[in-house]
């Protein structure tokens, strides 16, 4: 069983990185650009709270952006070290998203991944988001997805 999920610190924030380039470039070729998480500011996102990590024994395995909205948490970015892949630590950062979701509040958890990263998008759809609408954002061909939380 992995540790929850604890708030990001600035000392982290190398790790964070290294994480999300190891995630996210694989799609670099697909979309024809980086993927909007490797251009966000995550001394930023740190500094406000929005991010946490699963830390094993020193080592963060992965990573998750959580940002609270009017009508809805945005779950921002999930992504696991590569060297986690298949570990559940994926499972338990959406896990802990959707909890702090409820926790703070809301009954809906949104998302957004690019079109081409059609993987995320049946992942997310086995676990119960449904697609709401698509859309050109930042020059990024985006699925938007939500889901209803109990």
């Amino acid at each position: 069983m992995h540790p929850d999920p604890r708030p990001a610190i600035l000392a982290d924030r190398q790790a964070i990185e290294e994480i999300v380039r190891d995630a996210y470039s694989p799609y670099i070729r697909r979309i024809g650009r980086p993927p909007g998480p490797m251009l966000d500011d995550y001394e930023f996102l740190i500094g406000k709270g929005s991010v946490y990590v699963v830390d094993l024994e020193g080592t963060i395995q992965g990573i998750v952006v959580l940002i609270p909205e009017q009508d809805a948490m945005l779950l921002d970015n999930v992504a696991v070290a590569p060297s986690a892949k298949g570990t559940g630590i994926g499972r338990r950062l959406l896990e802990f998203a959707e909890r702090s979701a409820r926790a703070a509040g809301y009954r809906v958890i949104r998302l957004y991944t690019h079109e081409t990263m059609t993987e995320n998008i049946a992942l997310y759809s086995r676990i119960g988001y449904t697609e709401t609408h698509r859309a050109e954002e930042k020059g990024l061909k985006r699925v938007f997805m939500v889901k209803h939380l109990g």
